[in-house]
């Protein structure tokens, strides 16, 4: 067996080699220079001095009578790609870079995009040196094969989805997918693709760009400088983008469709949040909805004097203060308490107070996941003759399991279809209820069954 390429090469040294078929990935005038560090030299016949036969998978007839030739006489024969993966770990370098700038060798270029040996952080060095079609109709083979290059390398898909690689709207997914803040700045200078989501709203590669939180200020910078006039609405949501930017977007938009996104930012800093609040109305209250609520900016809001009402919103928050939750609970807020009530992220001494409190809260604390299990069978024993109250428990995760079991045993439709859904309902049932075709939406939708399926047929 004559080993690896690199081994063998080593072993020849004042030898020849012979290329067989079309070359790729590196000019013939780059692989004979790569040679001379071997002291080996290419020759286009048989000889007693060849030391081996390097041939592309797609070789014509007279290059298959050479290889057959040189298989005869016990020559070892390479794939190319053995030579192309060598060369893309041993040659590239700062030089090399350097005369792509130099030279501005597009051909050059793009045989580099689609080397799959080369590493990431090089891929991303050529590719902002890569001339796109300025012709956005145009059908160019050589842009569609950096596109799917870019896919092939970077986007994460399973074994029956390699399909995606060759559609360029498989770039949005690829985007929302990376952290990768160089990959991103990389992807500014593709085309700017246009793409449908869900709700058959339209966005583009650049738009979606401005929407992943990884982006950093330069990456901001470039965004803005591109005046879409879409942009500065989607970094106005983004998390990522930096405080003093969120204040220049309230100060030069008068939008509200960017006030409300900007009040849903949590990167806000106080000093906007007052701002913001002072507008009252769907401002306010998507400020309530989203915003942590520190006792600062508790105060912010009493100091506005609002509707008891308008509290309600800050029953759905996810980032309150529990001081905050305590006092609000005392106040006897009903519309406010009762979102509480459904909120998973309160502690579980608020929801206490919630059951103690009044038994019209018992509902939605019945499906809360953050209802602690003693209170959940209190709750299953008091009110075993309302189907309100036993469908939300049917739906809770965190429902004791022989709940779950006996609500199964009463053979009510509607609770068999919760049921279905729960990831804490054991897979027993699970398989019992999945003889009813009518559940077979809420079982696809349930980890436990899903996972289940997924490890019997072995995959």
């Amino acid at each position: 067996m004559p080993g690896s390429l690199e081994a063998h090469l080593k072993r020849s040294k004042g030898r020849k080699v012979i290329l067989l078929g079309k070359v790729e990935g590196f000019s013939e005038a780059e692989i004979t220079e790569f040679l001379k560090q071997y002291e080996i030299t290419i020759t286009d016949q048989i000889e007693d001095d060849v030391a081996a036969v390097i041939e592309h998978h797609r070789i014509s007839h007279v290059d298959e009578v050479i290889s057959c030739d040189a298989y005869v006489r016990d020559i070892p024969i390479y794939k190319l790609d053995d030579l192309t993966r060598l060369m893309s770990t041993t040659v590239i370098d700062e030089s090399i870079l350097m005369k792509l700038k130099l030279s501005n060798d597009q051909q050059q270029v793009y045989n580099l995009l689609v080397n799959e040996y080369i590493d990431d952080n090089l891929f991303l060095d050529i590719v902002a040196m890569y001339h796109w079609d300025e012709n956005p109709d145009s059908d160019n083979d050589r842009d569609r094969g950096v596109i799917i290059a870019t896919l092939k390398r970077f986007l994460d898909y399973k074994p029956n989805e390699s399909d995606l690689v060759y559609s360029p709207q498989s770039l949005n997914r690829l985007v929302h997918q990376t952290n990768d803040a160089r990959l991103l700045k990389a992807l500014l200078a593709y085309p700017n693709f246009n793409f449908l989501q869900k709700g058959k709203q339209r966005i583009t590669l650049q738009e979606s760009i401005a929407c992943n939180h990884s982006i950093n200020e330069e990456i901001i910078d470039t965004l803005l400088r591109l005046r879409n006039k879409n942009i500065p609405f989607y970094l106005a949501a983004n998390p990522a983008t930096p405080p003093y930017i969120l204040k220049s977007f309230f100060n030069n938009y008068k939008d509200s469709d960017i006030m409300e996104v900007l009040a849903s930012n949590t990167s806000i800093d106080n000093a906007l949040f007052a701002e913001l609040a002072s507008k009252k109305g769907v401002i306010l209250e998507t400020l309530m909805v989203h915003q942590p609520i520190t006792k600062l900016r508790f105060g912010v809001i009493e100091s506005l004097q609002i509707d008891p009402h308008t509290y309600r919103f800050m029953g759905q928050n996810q980032a309150i203060d529990p001081e905050i939750i305590s006092r609000l609970i005392k106040r006897d807020y009903h519309d406010l308490s009762m979102e509480f009530a459904a909120n998973s992220h309160i502690p579980a001494s608020e929801i206490a107070v919630l059951y103690k409190k009044h038994q019209r809260y018992h509902l939605p604390l019945a499906g809360n996941p953050a209802t602690p299990a003693v209170l959940l069978e209190k709750l299953y024993n008091t009110h075993k003759n309302d189907m309100d109250l036993l469908i939300e428990l049917a739906s809770n995760p965190t429902t004791p399991e022989h709940i779950l079991i006996e609500l199964h045993e009463r053979s009510v439709f509607m609770i068999d279809e919760v049921l279905a859904a729960n990831p804490s309902v054991p897979l027993n049932i699970l398989n019992e209820l999945k003889i009813d075709t009518r559940h077979r939406h809420a079982l696809t939708n349930n980890p436990t069954f899903t996972k289940s399926i997924t490890q019997s047929l072995g995959l």
